[in-house]
Parts: structure tokens; sequence; C-alpha cells
């Protein structure tokens, strides 16, 4: 079986298709047009997020069995289509999910302890205590909106914290334990002090998070998103946190980002974003919240382990 590499991937996953016969090819140095070409005859594709594969791309691969996706977000597939040719999707979440819920609790401690900002004002020359004396997490309730793989890992890092987690999935229940409370997102928006969202960016979530959505908070909140950045409309963020209907952000990833988040800097960025960057109360990342070392190797690994089995069973 032929798999062709569109992206640049951990090698554990080449390593264990070759060791079990599949033949893979490079075309990680290929534009999209060169690529579409190198996929005529490819049964397998592994890709992370260079561009998208649509139907124009889709249809030049007409022996395509499978599509494996590095990473958890499927946004750049047409899933649809896929589903129509039978083409088998893989993605990796379980690769990732445990460097996601260790970035979402790094990235709320910091902005509660303003850690960020004291580090860059003592090697400035600064010292203020009084400036940068913290919150505490201690008492808080945490909101968490997705408990899938990211949500349900970052709901384990809170336990040694005295806070109640809430999550409300639309799609899972009966996942209630010692630990979090089975919610509505009402009783998010009544009770919270801080929301976290594990959700994939699709029809439905599309800039989900707007004015309406964060006026409805009883009280002010704070705000970490670790999903998709266009679940968050960044101008209605912007508002809450100058009228401190939110409190502070945690972002590892903006609505502004391009599929090659490499080239995020040579698009012309809105006022929205420049208020980002010039707000302490907001701490920003680089999409890395899931690209740790250890994950790099996982989500490779677990697609080794979904494409063997699929393999193993169509034999």
């Amino acid at each position: 079986m032929k798999v062709v590499f569109l992206d640049t991937v951990h090698p554990i996953l080449r390593q264990r298709l070759k060791d079990a016969g599949f033949r893979c090819e490079d075309a990680t140095s290929l534009d999209r047009d060169a690529c579409m070409h190198k996929i005529e005859s490819a049964e397998g594709i592994v890709v992370r997020s260079r561009f998208p594969m649509d139907e124009k791309f889709l249809k030049r691969a007409t022996k395509l069995r499978f599509i494996a996706r590095s990473g958890a977000g499927m946004e750049n597939i047409d899933e649809e289509y896929c589903n129509k040719h039978n083409i088998a999707l893989f993605n990796a979440p379980e690769g990732n999910r445990n460097a996601v819920g260790e970035h979402a609790l790094g990235m709320l401690l910091s902005l509660f302890n303003r850690i960020h900002l004291a580090d860059r004002e003592i090697r400035s020359g600064k010292w203020d205590r009084e400036g940068n004396r913290g919150i505490e997490l201690d008492g808080k309730t945490v909101g968490i909106v997705g408990f899938g793989n990211n949500g349900s890992a970052f709901a384990k890092k809170l336990r040694g914290f005295n806070v109640e987690v809430l999550a409300y999935d639309k799609y899972k229940s009966g996942f209630g334990d010692e630990f979090v409370t089975e919610s509505s997102m009402n009783d998010l928006f009544e009770r919270c002090d801080v929301i976290s969202f594990h959700i994939p960016q699709n029809e439905e979530t599309l800039f989900m998070v707007n004015e309406e959505y964060l006026a409805t908070f009883r009280k002010p909140i704070y705000l970490i998103n670790l999903s998709r950045g266009k679940i968050v409309e960044t101008r209605a963020l912007v508002n809450a946190l100058k009228t401190k209907q939110v409190f502070g952000a945690c972002l590892d990833v903006l609505e502004y980002e391009k599929a090659s988040f490499e080239s995020f800097f040579t698009q012309e960025l809105p006022d929205s974003f420049a208020y980002l960057l010039n707000s302490s109360n907001v701490l920003l990342t680089p999409h890395v919240g899931g690209w740790t070392h250890k994950s790099y190797f996982l989500l490779s690994d677990v697609l080794a382990d979904k494409i063997l089995a699929w393999h193993s069973a169509r034999s």
C-alpha cells in the first residue's frame, strides 16, 4: 500500500508503516500542485494542516483509502467527500490530550499569578511586588465546554486544586463523577468563574463565542481557548475585556490563523489583535498547547495503531 506524507510528522509513523509492508513516499517539500500529482496513485495520505484536503484536491487521488491527520481537528478535510467515497479518516486526539490539559492549566496559573508580566519586569530592572499580586485558583468554579479527549484531560489536571469543575458536552452524557459535574450550558452561564473550550471547529461552533454568548454569563469570567481560533470572535472578546465582562483570557489559538502557522504575521491583522497584544490580562501562545516533545511522538504512534488495526481488519 502506497502512503504519501504531505506534512512532516514524527518518524515513528513512517517506520511502523514500513515495517508492516507499506510503501511510504515523502512529499513534504512539494507544493500543492505537485502534491496533487503525487497522490494520484496513493492509497493513504498523512497530513497535518499545510493545505486543505478539499474535493478538488482529493478527486486526484482515485485510489485513496485513508487520510491520517496528525492532530485532532478535521476541519481542513472534506469529510462529506470522504464518507461518500469510503475514505477512512484517522486523527489522534489521544496523542496530545495530556499536553493540552497541562498547557491549559499552565496558562491559567500564569495569568492568575501574573508570572508572564513579573518575569518581563524583573528582566527590565523593575521590582513590583504589589503590582504583581496574584489571585488564587482555589475555590473557583471552572466550566469546560466539550468533554472529549482534551476537555477531560484538563479536568483531570484540575483534580489537585480545590475547584468545582462543571462540564458541558452537547453530544455526551453520563460522564460525571466525584471530580466533574455533568452540566448544562445554562449552569456554566450561571456559575462559572473560568470557562475553557475544547470543541472542534464546524458550522455549529464557528464564532459560537460572540457578544451575545459572553453577555449571558451572570458574573465576569476568565476565558481559555485551546481548541480552534474561530470558535471565539475576537472583536467580541475584546469588547468584553474592555467592559470587564471578561477579566482575562488565555489564547493558544486565534481566529486569524492561516493553514500554515509560520506565515501568520505576513497578513494584515486587525485592531482587535493589536488590543490583545497590548493587554496585560491576555496570555498568548502560538498554537502549541498540544505540541510537546512527547506528544509529537504520541500523535504518530497513535495514528500507526489506528492505521494498522484498520488494515488488519480489512485483510
